[in-house]
């Protein structure tokens, strides 16, 4: 790979989710602060929403790694599960002993006294689901009869969901209108403009342990973020394969020719290849089209 090639200690812009990597832009500050002044408030219902790639599982895992002391969490990062499979992992991520055994009903008092024994330890139980999109309905329900579990002070649960637009969609639903009223902080999770996409490429290139002469430029930067319309995911995919055709033709420099060659290699944004394609065709016959008049006009 292009390691030794850039003097890097590790791959700069990979497709996993790892914290080392957080850069603490507006819209992911932003919805790190919601996330942790509402949990310290104590509410029931927290939601995040941001398009495919726009960086919800990092942040997640930033919450699980960074939440105080005090909290406990259960983490649920495939929640297409049917309730009493989505009761038996909250219970295993709890603690609770022999939970793949238990009926349903035995099942849901052995939760409600671990939550209640926690609460009496000092300890907040925050119940956290990735791809939260995915739940079924009657799992969504019983998420929100979880949230029924309190004492007459505080929640002994509170939920944090990651999603997908789609489940917005999904709560407009009449049958979960009694979820949606219990969401009592939202945060919509933005794509990267121009001049944060900038920043986030040079950041990564910096933690990677890149220490050489600028590799994208500012105009680069600019292109960069129209065509992946400022999803971390698709920059992460462009530029590492920049990277790798630079270092295909043993060059340190990163051009506009590696960015339309790595635009025309990703399927996120071989739409926009074959658009400017046909824009460029349509510039050509345009000018080819003029001079010919022009030629004409001489002739004449």
């Amino acid at each position: 790979m292009y390691l030794y090639h850039f003097g890097l200690k590790e791959l700069p812009f990979t497709l996993t989710p790892n914290t080392s990597f957080y850069l603490g832009l507006a819209p992911h500050y932003e919805a790190f602060e919601v996330l942790m002044t509402a949990l310290q408030s104590g509410e029931g219902f927290l939601k995040v929403v941001g398009e495919v790639g726009t960086g919800k599982t990092l942040l997640c895992r930033k919450l699980l790694n960074e939440i105080p002391a005090h909290f406990v969490t259960a983490y649920i990062p495939n929640p297409y599960l049917q309730p009493d499979e989505l009761r038996r992992a909250v219970a295993c991520e709890l603690g609770v002993k022999q939970a793949q055994r238990m009926s349903a009903q035995l099942l849901t008092q052995r939760i409600q006294h671990k939550l209640l024994e926690l609460h009496q330890a000092g300890h907040s139980v925050v119940l956290i689901l990735d791809e939260a999109q995915a739940l079924p309905a009657e799992s969504l329900e019983a998420l929100r009869l979880f949230t029924n579990l309190e004492t007459e002070t505080r929640k002994l649960l509170q939920v944090v969901l990651f999603a997908q637009p789609e489940l917005d969609q999904r709560l407009s639903e009449e049958q979960f209108r009694q979820l949606k009223q219990r969401i009592t902080f939202s945060y919509r999770l933005r794509a990267m403009n121009a001049e944060e996409v900038g920043h986030y490429i040079e950041h990564r290139l910096q933690v990677a342990g890149y220490k050489g002469a600028k590799l994208f430029d500012a105009k680069l930067c600019q292109q960069i973020a129209r065509i992946s319309k400022g999803i971390p995911r698709v920059v992460n995919i462009l530029c590492h394969k920049m990277m790798m055709l630079s270092y295909g033709q043993g060059t340190y420099e990163i051009t506009n020719k590696h960015l339309n060659l790595a635009v025309e290699d990703t399927e996120a944004t071989s739409n926009h290849y074959s658009f400017l394609q046909q824009k460029w065709l349509l510039v050509s016959i345009l000018g080819l089209t003029m001079i010919g008049a022009l030629l004409l006009g001489k002739m004449l």
